[in-house]
């Protein structure tokens, strides 16, 4: 297919595709989507080999965010039976990275609810980023705490965090549709607030909100122009009691033309496959890690994720390596530019006055565009995935609720994490 070799031809000198030719992967048809992955997976291991990234997300302060982004399940007025608890003690946070990094996740992911950080906030995930490195010098941390307010990115960078994550989640044009307590350009701000601070930028999008094509490649190519080291890419896991409740029409193909779309438009950045793989992606989760170089190990924000044991294997068995503590993420001419963590051999990223460049995660900021897609599970408290008999497949557009289950482990819990 013409349209596949010059995209290939394209992602490996840096260029970007036109509107029209990132449109077009989209509009490929289930005939072509093995040749749409196998184009991409050349791009993808031209600048990452075969390498995956893990990374492991700690929720530090859950539900509860007077915001109103209709995708969260800890929205203002969010009726879902989900875990709130308020800031994890900084000791509480460490033992919660732990399990993450014995499992293999070479970054750590702080994240809470909220708008934004307050200056106490930054001051106490100051000490959680301290206590995480007292007790493994080489972890990368990225923070994840909503809208900055001058002078927090550069106080986090100086506490020794690697990297920031702020989604777009959808494209300019449409967010006011999503959420009506910050703007699109509040977002922009953020990100621009983390890159001036020497932090890695991370942000990404979330995919299955009603948004056409049109809006994904807007978003994407936005992406493209902040220029974030990391571009995480959550699915949506719509949940009752949500704006976005009716909004499950995601399949797997769907999803791996996204995840294509983005690595074309994005040829040299870590693509991360965040929130609601499992449910969406399903059996061909394998087939995406000839997308993206990098997923999370473990649970989510609010909801379980797949079982750490059998990520390993399934990376394992597709035929990928895990990327060790000492490999360096980014490609050579991105490590040169940004310097810092994902782009060194070992070290601890964020301790050296250069700044720092890192992958990043895909997920949650304080006002809520989690690694769970911004939603969370979706079942009733108590139940999850695997319990009963199977479940028929769901037509299009019917809820999945076997498929989700409400976080009841780890951080903020008395139940060891899934690590």
């Amino acid at each position: 297919m013409d349209l596949l070799n010059t995209l290939v031809d394209k992602g490996l000198r840096r260029e970007s595709p036109t509107r029209e030719e990132a449109l077009a992967v989209l509009a490929t048809s289930d005939d072509d989507l093995l040749d749409v992955v196998a184009a991409a997976g050349k791009v993808r291991r031209h600048w990452f080999g075969r390498r995956v990234k893990l990374n492991y997300l700690v929720n530090l302060k859950s539900g509860l965010c007077p915001e109103d982004c209709s995708y969260c399940s800890q929205r203002l007025g969010s009726k879902a039976e989900i875990l709130k608890y308020t800031w994890l003690k900084p000791d509480q946070a460490s033992q919660a990275a732990a399990a993450g990094v014995a499992g293999g996740a070479k970054r750590v992911c702080l994240v809470a609810s909220g708008r934004g950080p307050t200056d106490r906030d930054v001051d106490r995930v100051s000490d959680t980023i301290k206590a995480i490195k007292d007790q493994n010098e080489a972890v990368e941390v990225c923070a994840c705490l909503g809208l900055l307010s001058d002078g927090q990115a550069e106080r986090l960078r100086e506490a020794g965090a690697d990297a920031y994550n702020h989604n777009l989640n959808t494209s300019e044009a449409t967010y006011g549709d999503i959420t009506t307590t910050h703007t699109y350009a509040d977002r922009v701000d953020t990100v621009n607030k983390a890159h001036a601070a020497g932090l890695s930028a991370c942000s990404g999008l979330i995919a299955g909100m009603g948004e056409s094509d049109e809006d994904l490649v807007d978003v994407v190519f936005s992406l493209r122009e902040l220029d974030p080291d990391s571009v995480p890419v959550n699915f949506l896991i719509p949940m009752e009691g949500t704006p976005l409740a009716k909004e499950w029409h995601l399949t797997p193909q769907r999803c791996l033309r996204i995840l294509a779309m983005t690595r074309f438009v994005c040829p040299d950045v870590e693509v991360r496959i965040a929130g609601g793989r499992e449910v969406h992606l399903r059996t061909m989760q394998p087939l995406a890690l000839n997308l993206a170089n990098s997923i999370f190990l473990g649970d989510y924000l609010t909801s379980e994720g797949q079982a750490g044991h059998a990520d390993l294997e399934m990376i394992a068995d597709a035929g990928f390596e895990v990327e060790g503590a000492g490999e360096v993420t980014l490609p050579e001419h991105r490590a040169a530019e940004r310097g810092g963590c994902g782009s060194h051999a070992g070290g601890s990223c964020g301790s050296h006055a250069d700044g720092g460049a890192c992958g990043s995660h895909a997920e949650g900021e304080g006002c809520g565009s989690h690694a769970d897609g911004g939603v969370c599970g979706s079942v009733p408290a108590g139940a999850g995935r695997g319990t009963g008999a199977p479940a028929e497949p769901a037509a299009a557009g019917e809820a999945r609720t076997d498929l989700v289950a409400v976080r009841r482990r780890g951080a903020g819990t008395d139940l060891a994490p899934n690590a």
